[in-house]
C-alpha cells in the first residue's frame, strides 16, 4: 500500500512521515489553504527528505505555467494539480515538468482512466480537497478508477483500514486527518496513520 502524507508544515513533520514509512510527502502552495507555504519553506521541507521518498507539490487553480515554475523552484519529483485544469493544461505540465498527478473527485469527473490526461497517477479526493469530507463508498465501488490511484478525503488513522478494505485503492493520501489543528500536523497521528495503512494493505 502506497502511503502519501500531504500538507506538511515543517521539516520535523516530514521526517516523522518518512521515518514512519510513508512513500511520498507533499507540500502545498495554494492561496487560502491553511497548509499554504512560501517557496522557501516548501523547498526546505523537500530538501530535508530528498531522495528518500517521492516529493510532490500540490497546487490548486494556479495557472499551469506558474505551477510548473513553482515545482521546478521547490525541486519536487511530482506536480499534483487540483482544480479546473484542462487536458491541454495537463499536456503542458507533462511536457514542461514531467511527472504530473491529477486530483479529481467522483462529483467532478466522469473520466477516471489513469493516463487519460497525461497524468502518471490519479488522486480521487473529496468534493473539496483538504476539507476532510468523506467519499460515497457506494458510488466509488461503481466507478473505481483503473491504473494506479490514491484515495483521499476524510481519511484518518481510525478509518483508513476500513477505507482500504472497501475501496481497494493502490494507495492512500492523508492531510487534514493527521492534524491536531488546521494546518498543523500531529506527529503521533502521522505514525498511527502510516502504520494502519500498512497493516491494511
Amino acid at each position: 500500500m502506497f502511503v502519501k502524507v500531504c500538507g506538511l508544515d515543517t521539516v520535523d513533520s516530514a521526517r516523522v512521515a518518512v521515518d514512519a514509512g510513508a512513500d511520498a510527502v507533499g507540500v502545498v502552495m495554494s492561496e487560502g489553504s491553511p497548509r499554504d507555504l512560501p517557496v522557501e519553506a516548501a523547498s526546505t521541507i523537500v530538501d530535508s527528505v530528498r531522495g528518500e521518498v517521492v516529493t510532490a507539490l500540490v497546487v490548486s487553480d494556479l495557472p499551469v505555467a506558474q505551477a510548473v515554475a513553482a515545482a521546478h523552484r521547490v525541486g519536487v519529483d511530482v506536480l499534483q494539480l487540483h482544480g479546473g485544469y484542462t487536458r491541454d493544461d495537463f499536456a503542458q505540465a507533462h511536457r514542461d515538468f514531467g511527472r504530473v498527478w491529477r486530483a479529481t473527485s467522483l462529483r467532478d469527473d466522469t473520466d477516471l482512466h489513469v493516463g487519460a490526461w497525461d497524468e502518471e497517477l490519479l488522486l480521487l479526493d473529496a468534493p473539496r480537497a483538504g476539507s476532510g469530507e468523506r467519499w460515497d463508498l457506494g458510488a466509488l465501488a461503481a466507478r473505481r478508477p483503473d491504473g494506479d490511484w490514491l484515495l483521499a478525503g476524510g481519511l484518518r488513522p481510525d478509518n483508513v483500514a476500513e477505507a482500504i478494505h472497501l475501496a481497494a485503492p493502490w494507495g492512500v493520501d492523508v492531510s487534514s486527518g493527521v492534524e491536531g489543528a488546521r494546518g498543523v500536523k500531529d506527529h503521533d497521528a502521522i505514525r498511527a496513520f502510516v502504520a494502519a495503512a500498512r497493516s491494511a494493505g
